[in-house]
C-alpha cells in the first residue's frame, strides 16, 4: 500500500511541477544553510578524544588576590603557576598527571639545503603521552626520571622528522632547537585532536597540531620562548615569570579512572588551597577550587565563536521561514485536490488513507529537498574553507551529518505536510461530491 501511495504521490509532484519546484527549492536552501553551520558547530565542538575524554579532568585553583578583577574576557586563574603545577605533579594524587605549555623553537635543519626555521611545539612533563593516548611511529616518550635529570630530549612529528631527516629514522638522531642539541627520542603517528583541548585558550586550537614536544624542566632552564598567556599580577621580571608564585602559564591536566578517584581529587584540591590560604599566599575561599571534565573545560574556553553561533540561529530561523512556506503550499494544493479526493473517500478510503498519501508526497519532496540541501551545504561548506579562520579547513561532512542532513530534510518536510494532510483528510466528501 505505502508503495501504492508513493506512486501517487510522485504523479501528483508531477502534475504540479512549479509548486514541487518551489517546494524543493525552499527546504533545499533551508536545509543547505541550516547544515552548513550544523557542520561547522558540530566539527569544533566535537570530542577530541573520543574514548579517553571521560577520564581526563583540567585542575583549577585560584591563586589571584582578592583585588584582582576577573571581569576581563580571560581569567589568569585559568593556567597554573610554576609553584602550583610542581606541587600538584609532585603530590601524584591522580593515575597520571602533566603539566605544560605551547613554545617555539628556531630548527637548525640538519639537511644540506635546509635553512633554519620556526617551529610551534608544547613543553610539558612525562605523563602527557600515557594520559592523552599519542601514538608513535618509532620510539617512544620520556620518563619521569628524564624529567627530573633536564634531559635535553625531543619527540618529533612524523612531519617534522621527515622534514629533517627524509627517509632515515628519526629515533637517536640528534636535532638542534635554538642553540641547544637535542636527542630524538620518539616520532609520534598522525594524531591531531580537534579541538587541541590540551592548550591554553589564547593559543591556536584548530588546524595545525605540535611539531615538538620536550620537557618542561628543560624549557624553563634554558627560558624557551612560550606561545601561550603569561598572566602576572605581582612584579615579576622577564628572567623570573616562568618560575614565579603571581605569573600563570601552565596548563595541568589529570587522569583520573573511577568517581572515587575525582572525588579524592577535588577534595585534594580543596585542601591544597586551604594549606596555601593557611600559608598566606592564597587569598581567596578554597573551595573555590574545582576539577572541570574536558566538556567542561571546553565549553569554558568558548572555543566556538560567537558569530558562529549567530550565524547557526540565523541559518535555523530561515529554515522555519522555509517551511512555514512549505505549510502554505502544500494546504493550497492538497485542497485544491479536495474533489479528487472526495472521490476516493466515496469509493471507500478512509481518512488515513487519505492522510498517508498526502503524506508520502510530503515525503518525497522531503527526499528530494534533501538532496538539493545536501549540495547546497557542500557550497557552503566549500565557502567556509575559503575563511582565513584557523577552524575553516576543518569544515567538511562525516558520515553522521550526512545522515542528518537527509533527517532533517524529511522531519521538516513530514511536519510541513502535518496540518495540510490533516485538513484535507477532513473535508466532508458530500459536500465536495455535490460541486462535482
Amino acid at each position: 500500500m505505502l508503495s501504492y501511495y508513493w506512486s501517487l504521490a510522485l504523479h501528483s509532484m508531477w502534475r504540479s511541477k512549479v509548486l514541487t519546484v518551489l517546494m524543493v527549492v525552499a527546504i533545499g536552501l533551508g536545509i543547505g544553510a541550516s547544515m552548513t553551520m550544523l557542520t561547522v558547530l558540530h566539527v569544533m565542538s566535537g570530542d577530541p578524544l573520543p574514548g579517553r575524554s571521560h577520564v581526563l579532568f583540567y585542575p583549577h585553583v585560584d591563586p589571584l588576590p582578592l583585588k584582582f578583577s576577573t571581569a576581563a574576557d580571560y581569567d589568569p586563574a585559568d593556567n597554573m603557576t610554576w609553584p602550583d603545577a610542581m606541587a600538584l605533579l609532585k603530590a601524584r594524587r591522580a593515575t597520571r598527571q602533566a603539566a605544560m605549555a605551547g613554545g617555539e623553537v628556531l630548527v637548525r635543519a640538519p639537511l644540506h639545503g635546509n635553512s633554519p626555521f620556526l617551529i610551534d611545539g608544547r613543553y610539558t612533563t612525562a605523563d602527557f603521552f600515557a594520559m592523552f593516548g599519542v601514538p608513535f611511529a618509532a620510539g617512544e616518550g620520556w620518563s619521569a626520571d628524564d624529567d627530573a635529570a633536564r634531559a635535553r630530549l625531543v619527540v618529533l612529528s612524523t612531519s617534522l622528522a621527515r622534514k629533517l631527516f627524509g627517509d632515515a629514522g628519526a629515533v637517536g638522531r640528534s636535532v638542534r632547537l635554538d642553540d641547544t642539541d637535542y636527542r630524538v627520542v620518539g616520532v609520534i603517528a598522525d594524531w591531531q585532536p580537534e579541538p587541541l583541548f590540551y592548550s591554553d585558550s589564547v593559543s591556536r586550537t584548530f588546524g595545525a597540531t605540535d611539531q615538538f614536544f620536550m620537557p618542561l624542566s628543560v624549557a624553563v632552564d634554558l627560558k624557551l620562548a612560550g606561545t601561550g598567556n603569561f598572566s602576572g599580577w605581582g612584579h615579576d621580571e622577564d628572567n623570573t615569570k616562568m618560575v614565579s608564585p603571581t605569573t600563570s602559564w601552565l596548563q595541568f591536566w589529570v587522569q583520573l579512572d573511577s568517581p572515587d578517584a575525582v572525588a579524592a581529587y577535588r577534595q585534594f584540591l580543596v585542601d591544597y588551597s586551604a594549606q596555601q590560604k593557611a600559608l598566606g599566599r592564597f587569598e581567596r575561599e578554597p573551595s573555590q577550587a574545582r576539577l572541570d571534565t574536558l566538556a567542561q573545560r571546553l565549553d569554558h574556553q568558548h572555543l566556538v565563536p560567537g558569530d558562529v553561533r549567530l550565524q547557526l540561529w540565523l541559518a535555523l530561523s530561515f529554515l522555519v521561514v522555509c517551511v512555514l512556506n512549505i505549510v502554505a503550499l502544500l494546504l493550497a494544493k492538497f485542497l485544491r485536490r479536495s474533489g479528487e479526493l472526495s472521490v476516493r473517500r466515496a469509493l471507500g478510503a478512509r481518512r488515513r488513507d487519505i492522510f498517508l498519501q498526502l503524506g508520502m508526497e510530503a515525503l518525497a519532496i522531503g527526499v528530494i529537498g534533501g538532496v538539493l540541501g545536501l549540495l547546497l551545504a557542500q557550497v557552503g561548506l566549500w565557502s567556509v574553507r575559503q575563511r582565513p579562520d584557523d577552524y575553516a579547513q576543518l569544515a567538511s561532512m562525516d558520515v553522521s551529518m550526512l545522515a542528518m542532513t537527509f533527517a532533517l530534510s524529511i522531519a521538516a518536510c513530514l511536519l510541513a505536510g502535518f496540518i495540510p494532510a490533516w485538513r484535507a483528510s477532513r473535508v466532508p466528501p458530500a459536500l465536495q461530491m455535490k460541486q462535482l
